[in-house]
């Protein structure tokens, strides 16, 4: 694993226009893993599901970002092994492939992200194409798009350790009476996206809402990633026996649901409170605090560049909090 602790990244997606600019500010702010950006201000294309669905036969993305869908080609490409084509694409792509030329030749650990397969299903199902090949085809995509990905990554950064967070904010209806799919078909559905990276990257699962945490723990990601606000609906002992394993959290302290606050000391308390309730649980501490990355709690698109920016400088400060936390002999609460 190339993580260390308190080690500070973003979900993905920023606000910014420009994707050097973008570049430069990840980089700058998030020296230890950096991840790349994605720029849907700069083009609907970059948007998660517009990006996604890039290169599925029978897929068309429009520049607005929406999906044209020609269910037929679909099933036929399903039925004939079409492949996806996980090409990366200048018009969907532009964040993240100035981002691999900015990093060119570096040898620390980069982060990338993917859509993941559920979220990606679920959009294809919307648009028209029947649950059981939507669901199919978007396990393709994102396996094509993750080797696409990784190939780009060692194109520019050959030595730098990869890590790829499969985004799927649509785990969130995971135990909603009308959704498609059964928790077992899910867990399932992320373990094949996790095992299509397993030797070439460190591996993780973000949801930015409420979730059936078992289902992320089944499918056995090296990092679950969450918003801090959402850690009460993590059980402590399935939390200590995803890091006793190995596993690391990254903690979403930096709320994106509101203006940016300049208080890291109370941004701090709040992950304090967490910890300490887990320990109460029945936790183990030290993994707890030595096992732990920091972000942002989601992506920082709906905010202003200024803000986006001082949101992730924000979760540096916390990073470096985290450190020096996890020398301490016991977790010190108001630290």
């Amino acid at each position: 694993m190339v993580l260390s602790t308190g080690v500070a990244t973003s979900i993905g997606s920023l606000p910014h226009t420009d994707a050097d600019v973008a570049a430069a500010v990840v980089v700058e702010r998030h020296p230890d893993l950096p991840a790349a950006p994605e720029l849907p201000a700069r083009s609907a294309r970059e948007g998660m599901i517009a990006r996604a669905a890039e290169g599925i036969h029978g897929v068309t993305v429009l520049d607005d970002g929406t999906l044209r869908v020609d269910v037929e080609a679909v099933e036929s490409g399903l039925a004939e092994g079409v492949p996806v084509d996980g090409a990366l694409q200048p018009a969907a792509d532009g964040g993240i492939l100035q981002f691999l030329r900015r990093i060119t030749g570096r040898t620390a650990p980069v982060k990338v992200q993917l859509t993941g397969p559920v979220t990606l299903g679920l959009a294809l199902a919307r648009a028209g194409v029947p649950c059981r090949p939507a669901f199919a085809v978007a396990a393709d995509a994102v396996q094509a798009r993750g080797r696409a990905l990784l190939d780009q990554v060692a194109r520019y950064a050959p030595q730098a350790p990869v890590v790829v967070f499969v985004d799927e904010p649509s785990l969130a209806a995971v135990d909603h009476p009308g959704f498609p799919l059964p928790p077992h078909a899910v867990a399932d559905m992320l373990t094949g996206a996790l095992a299509s990276l397993h030797g070439a990257a460190a591996t993780g699962v973000h949801c930015c809402g409420p979730t059936n945490w078992s289902v992320v723990f089944e499918a056995a990601p090296d990092i679950i990633s969450l918003p801090l606000a959402l850690a009460r609906g993590l059980e402590a002992a399935a939390v200590g026996a995803f890091l006793g394993g190995g596993g690391w959290v990254a903690w979403g302290a930096v709320p994106t649901d509101a203006p940016v606050s300049d208080d890291v000391s109370f941004l701090w308390r709040r992950v304090l409170g967490v910890w300490s309730d887990l320990v109460r649980g029945g936790c183990p501490s030290l993994p707890l605090r030595e096992r732990a990355l920091v972000t942002p709690a989601c992506g920082l698109a709906g905010h202003g560049p200024s803000q986006a920016e001082r949101a992730l400088s924000l979760t540096s400060q916390l990073g470096e909090r985290m450190r020096e936390q996890a020398t301490s002999r016991r977790l010190t609460i108001g630290a």
